[in-house]
């Protein structure tokens, strides 16, 4: 070949080299950094947002729009949707108030409220509260008490927890010294109600290692005479610890925090107490381990889980959860003596939970009934008990689809309203509201359309709203009655501004697992400019459960993390919800049980495979993962175990060894396993398998998952002569807090130099800018 054939052949070559390698500049990221988060929602006009039922039944919307927002009232008796009042009117007022120019399309009021007469409105505009009389706007500035008045007004030492409140508001209990205090909120006046109390040995306290708070953890009786509680013993654990980053000597964090690997868990002795004549009645019943149906924190659903009063407030129903999560035991109590009787019990082979997001069980008072939920027959159902009797009365309902969330049972038309997924078959995650006597006769899907529902009840529980959508499609609402026809039809969010911002909407994939037969669903992000005739490098975001899954809300988003900003940079993101995550078979959800470490990522293997097929401008040779928390400690597991796969990976916050995360995560989903069980799932214990390159990132106050899992991935790195890159935020938590973008740059930057072989713009500063409509 002589010199100009070899000049033009090595040009030829380096032009089809430049062709397949991509460009990423300081306006490519400006780019991507507009479909983050608020960037890309302010585009997004008449989102449905979260309604407001004010107690007349009439709802008032916050309708965003280019504009400003425009406060509405729907109105379900006689179906008319109007503006609340008149903005212009309200803004002159506010104006001539003294508070500045205010613009009638950019108001923003709280705890707005309206007369019987609806002829005066009431709400709160920046720190003061008004009162509008509706047909004059004139405005009167009021200072309100609230029901807590008394609580403020007396100063509370520096250790008293915040107050739970009584029903009716006149009481409130907290926490000082290890012990239960009560206050009256009319005098002011406090008593003490126990006084044995010590420190790792109290009263309410609420401790579940990575979560806790020093509010009081009580169930009031509707009377709002007694109280039902416990007394926590964690005496027997070992501390966790971590320390401050600062000049001078460091602060120490040190907290009770129960491992795997412990004998004995923190366990509570239940309790009922009299309020009104001081006294502690403990329950005839063993300690029961520091567990709830729904999970390990014992006020997962904002109170004290898995207790439910009569309304007379003389029985307690209660569920007893076995340290391993498979034995569940339904008792009752007598509130003046302690006696316990036991109902009925349920045993799993692995571990049992009473619903996703809410605890699905119910005890009715007027008929000495409870609705239980169970998944005995591989899918999550509702069965009907006899509180009299303990005995199993009849299935409420029953196939192939599944309860998510039990939301209201009419005691008196004996029907249950629940959400369930699994009905349409567009995708099993897609959820609805139905209905269905106790008996398991009509049943009735009363949201029929398309797509993924979400509803909220009117105080009077005769109306509801309801909004769905699909990731690809904007969301619709509506307010409707009981029996699902619509009363007011909603604004239509309308994304035509984020359409010409050059958004793009997810694509919905079908995949097959592992095993070649399962349905696995998922979304895939692509560039706006996608050039179907070049290679993309593939990035996985993953986090593999088993409580939940990658993409966890199916609704419409307008920004879901930064997929589809990391899209931008010329990759092609997935989320692959795999096998052990929840919402479908319970044998679906199980699939990993006792070995946790599975990750789903057979699953995300054969995936992206079938993808790559499907998709030929996936490159199956530049193969990304990243994940947070256990997405981490999958990504970690990815890289150690599919080196020749996974080519590029960032674990987060990774909870890489398992013995030295919080007991109840490793005992519910792992069971009863061994040492050596919980060291062969370790990440630490493959670390040599690397080949490729891993970013490891961790807070070092993260109190959740505490620090020391990423430092042993990085001691058997080093042991193994690896190397890795690693990322240490000295004094932040599980999520970085304010140096969270800081992560996310630097993810880029990893991404765009290891996997797709460019050199990123030097230190770009991403700006999420706020949505101020």
């Amino acid at each position: 070949m002589n010199k100009l054939a070899c000049s033009c052949a090595m040009l030829l070559l380096a032009t089809s080299v430049s062709a397949q390698t991509p460009q990423v500049t300081t306006e490519d990221y400006k780019r991507a950094q507009s479909f983050l988060s608020t960037n890309a929602q302010r585009f997004v006009d008449h989102t449905p947002g979260r309604p407001t039922w004010l107690a007349d039944e009439r709802l008032l919307l916050r309708d965003v729009h280019a504009s400003g927002v425009t406060y509405m009232l729907a109105d379900p008796k006689s179906g008319i949707l109007k503006p609340a009042f008149d903005h212009h009117k309200l803004a002159a007022a506010l104006s001539a108030a003294g508070t500045g120019t205010v613009r009638a399309t950019s108001l923003s009021l709280n705890d707005v409220n309206y007369s019987p007469d609806r002829k005066l409105m009431r709400f709160q505009f920046g720190s003061a509260n008004y009162t509008a009389d509706l047909s004059a706007y004139v405005l009167q500035k009021e200072t309100r008490k609230g029901s807590g008045s008394a609580f403020q007004r007396t100063p509370a030492t520096a250790a008293d927890g915040p107050p739970t409140l009584s029903p009716d508001g006149t009481k409130a209990v907290f926490i000082r010294s290890y012990n239960l205090w009560l206050r009256d909120l009319v005098t002011g006046k406090e008593s003490q109600l126990t006084t044995d109390g010590v420190k790792d040995y109290g009263y309410a306290t609420d401790n579940a290692g990575w979560k806790s708070s020093e509010r009081a953890i009580v169930a009031w009786s509707p009377d709002s005479k007694k109280i039902a509680t416990f007394k926590q013993d964690q005496r027997h654990l070992n501390d966790m610890y971590l320390v401050t980053t600062n000049v001078g000597a460091p602060t120490l964090k040190q907290w009770k925090y129960a491992m795997p690997s412990d004998k004995k868990v923190a366990m509570i002795e239940r309790v009922i107490i009299d309020t009104e004549q001081p006294k502690v009645i403990s329950l005839q019943v063993d300690a029961d381990p520091h567990r709830a149906t729904l999970s390990d924190d014992i006020a997962s659903s904002g109170t004290f889980d898995d207790v439910q009063w009569n309304r007379a407030g003389t029985r307690l129903t209660f569920v007893s959860t076995s340290r391993y999560h498979n034995e569940e035991k339904i008792r009752i109590a007598d509130a003046a003596t302690g006696r316990v009787d036991e109902l009925f019990e349920e045993k799993v082979k692995t571990q049992y939970e009473s619903g996703w997001g809410a605890i699905n069980w119910r005890f009715l008072d007027k008929s000495n009934e409870i609705v239980w939920f169970s998944e005995r027959d591989d899918r999550g159902h509702l069965y009907l008990y006899d509180t009299r009797n303990g005995k199993f009365k009849n299935r409420i309902t029953g196939g192939n689809w599944i309860v998510t969330k039990l939301i209201h049972i009419d005691e008196a038309k004996r029907q249950a309203y629940f959400m369930a997924c699994g009905i349409q078959k567009e995708n099993p995650y897609f959820a609805q509201l139905c209905r269905i006597n106790l008996d398991g006769k009509n049943f009735r899907v009363l949201t029929p359309e398309a797509g993924n529902h979400r509803v909220e009840f009117s105080p009077s529980m005769k109306y509801f709203t309801d909004e769905w959508s699909k990731p690809d499609v904007p969301a619709q609402a509506a307010v409707r009655d009981l029996d699902g026809k619509i009363s007011v039809q909603l604004p239509k969010t309308d994304i035509s501004r984020l359409l010409a911002a050059g958004w793009k909407a997810p694509v919905p994939v079908t995949v097959k697992a592992a095993d070649g037969t399962t349905d696995l669903y998922g979304l895939m992000y692509t560039p706006s400019n996608l050039d179907p005739s070049r290679k993309y490098p593939l990035v996985d975001y993953i986090y593999p459960g088993p409580q939940g899954g990658s993409i966890g809300n199916w609704s419409f988003a307008a920004a879901r993390r930064d997929n589809q900003a990391l899209a931008e940079l010329g990759f092609i993101v997935v989320e692959i919800e795999g096998t052990s995550n929840p919402l479908r078979t319970k044998s679906f959800h199980d699939k990993s049980y006792g070995n946790m470490a599975e990750n789903t990522l057979p699953d995300q293997v054969a995936g992206i495979r079938e993808l790559a097929r499907r998709y030929p401008y996936i490159d199956l040779n530049r193969v990304g993962i990243w994940g947070h928390s256990g997405g981490g400690f999958a990504t970690a597991a990815a890289m150690f175990r599919y080196p020749d796969f996974f080519k590029v990976g960032i674990a987060e916050s990774g909870n890489h060894d398992n013995r030295n995360y919080e007991d109840d995560w490793g005992d519910r989903y792992n069971g009863p396993i061994s040492d050596e069980a919980y060291a062969a799932q370790a990440n630490q214990t493959y670390a040599a398998n690397l080949k490729g390159k891993l970013m490891l990132a961790h807070g070092m106050m993260d109190d959740n998952v505490p620090p020391y899992n990423t430092l042993l991935v990085v001691e058997a790195l080093e042991k193994a002569n690896k190397d890795y890159d690693l990322v240490i935020f000295p004094n932040s938590a599980h999520s970085f807090g304010r140096y969270n973008t800081y992560m996310m740059r630097r993810r880029w930057d990893y991404f765009v130099k290891n996997l797709a072989g460019a050199e990123p713009p030097k230190e770009f500063k991403i700006e999420i800018l706020a949505d101020t409509r």
